[in-house]
């Protein structure tokens, strides 16, 4: 299985349709051909049966040409640019400009480009006016979304995606590590904060994670694939737990009732047990039959809304 997976893993796609250009770059792909036509901006290729491929350079100035187009830079003035300076006008750019629109772009190219000057840079300068929080619940989660589908419709590869949701993991864990010198504030609940077996998606766990400590909460942050069985430990420790937990991917939708069950079991002689759960799984639940002490949330905000 791992061997498959690095496989794919190291498979990074190297051509694109023009239908995936148009899902990356935003621009309708008969808008890309009469870029292509009138200023050359593009060279695809053909395959046999005359359809055109474009290459990843051609994918990453394409993200450049957009980026700077919309930006109130005219199409044929971006065509007069030197293809060698193009990047350096875009990262000049990055580096001033922090709108919502301007920075999902200037993500995107940072993944298509491996480039994590351009993240880097697209980062600072939208910390420099807003929170993290704003940062992560008007730019990330939407970025995240997008990735999702262009990864589901095989736009990105795999290791694209996975270079871009580490760098905003690290972003996570830098203003998590900020706040967890501090004392926790509130002992009504301590939070266990963890992932079931084979469950690797962590990002939304590590922002909540964030969340509750930001909120004064202690949190016990366990991390992925963690077996029901471990739980117990922390038990014997605190009688006051509440199990949060993130399915994205599993337990999968004919084994996610045995889940609830199995949890049920474990927690049956613990006094006042909670488990919050969310995710995409979730929706396969029939929360009418879930007991008290289970509380589903469709997405990150109700989540902190409860805290």
């Amino acid at each position: 299985m791992f061997n498959a997976f690095d496989n794919k893993m190291n498979n990074v796609k190297k051509n694109f349709s023009i239908r995936d250009l148009e899902n990356l770059s935003g621009i309708k792909a008969h808008t890309i051909r009469i870029w292509e036509k009138r200023y050359n901006l593009l060279s695809p290729e053909r395959t046999d049966t005359n359809i055109r491929t474009y290459n990843l350079a051609s994918l990453q100035k394409l993200l450049n040409i957009t980026l700077l187009y919309h930006n109130g830079h005219k199409i044929s003035k971006i065509a007069k640019i030197p293809e060698g300076d193009i990047p350096l006008v875009v990262r000049e750019i990055v580096a001033k400009n922090s709108s919502k629109n301007h920075a999902m772009n200037a993500f995107k190219l940072a993944m298509m480009n491996f480039d994590q000057t351009i993240f880097f840079n697209t980062y600072n300068s939208l910390i420099n006016e807003k929170s993290f929080r704003e940062v992560f619940k008007e730019i990330f989660i939407p970025l995240l979304n997008e990735l999702g589908l262009l990864w589901q419709t095989d736009t990105i590869s795999p290791a694209h995606e996975h270079f871009i949701t580490s760098l905003i993991k690290q972003k996570i864990l830098i203003n998590t590590e900020k706040l967890q010198h501090l004392k926790p504030t509130k002992t009504d609940k301590v939070f266990v904060v963890y992932l079931p077996e084979n469950e690797i998606h962590e990002i939304g766990l590590l922002y909540l994670n964030y969340e509750i400590i930001l909120r004064g909460y202690k949190s016990i942050y366990l991390g992925q694939t963690i077996p029901m069985e471990n739980l117990m430990d922390l038990m014997k420790y605190f009688d006051n737990i509440y199990f949060l937990s993130y399915f994205t991917v599993v337990p999968e939708k004919d084994r996610i009732n045995k889940y609830i069950e199995d949890f049920k079991e474990l927690v049956v002689d613990y006094n006042d047990p909670n488990l919050w759960i969310l995710g995409r799984q979730v929706q396969h639940l029939d929360e009418t039959k879930l007991p008290n002490f289970i509380k589903t949330f469709h997405s990150i905000d109700q989540v902190v809304s409860r805290l």
